[in-house]
């Protein structure tokens, strides 16, 4: 980080952003990245909302946010030091949450190979066709869409008149 952006920060913040840091960032499992994360969301809030409070309040002198900035600049800084380090803790986090997803999916697969290879069709504790639930296999699928049908299109009709007829008397008020 640039050493001007540091020294405008105070011990603490320094500490803060000091836990940033690429050896310290390694040691971190997803949820203390995460809670990290968290932390440095609420200090670049924190000092994005003093710099914009200021800066709205000298806009009535300055003509401007902008033009208000030169004095306001130590604030400006604060917030540009937070949402760089909140950048470089993000990119972390996001890059642990793609491990532990890879993970999971490998532990989903392979918890489904062997389910598939221990109870195949025929195998020892495979569930009869009798005891299974859903469609038998000459039968399709459920679909999801309604039939088509001079009933159900009668159905959907009076249900669409109730809502525009409701919908009116809202309007009407």
């Amino acid at each position: 980080m640039n050493a001007s952006l540091l020294a405008v920060l105070n011990d603490a913040e320094r500490l803060l952003v000091a836990q940033t840091g690429r050896a310290e960032l390694a040691t971190l499992d997803e949820d203390a990245a995460l809670e990290l994360e968290a932390r440095i969301r609420r200090a670049r809030n924190k000092h994005v909302g003093q710099y914009r409070r200021a800066a709205s309040a000298a806009v009535a002198e300055h003509g401007g946010r902008g033009k208000a900035r030169p004095e306001n600049q130590r604030a400006a800084m604060k917030a540009e030091a937070f949402e760089e380090t909140l950048s470089k803790v993000s990119r972390r986090v996001a890059a642990l949450a793609r491990q532990s997803a890879a993970e999971l999916r490998a532990e989903r697969i392979t918890a489904a190979r062997a389910v598939k290879q221990d109870q195949g069709p025929g195998a020892p504790g495979a569930v009869p066709a009798a005891g299974r639930k859903g469609p038998a296999a000459g039968q399709e699928p459920a679909s999801d869409r309604a039939p088509r049908s001079p009933v159900m299109a009668k159905r959907r009709a009076s249900t669409r008149a109730v809502g525009a007829r409701q919908q009116a008397r809202r309007d009407s008020r």
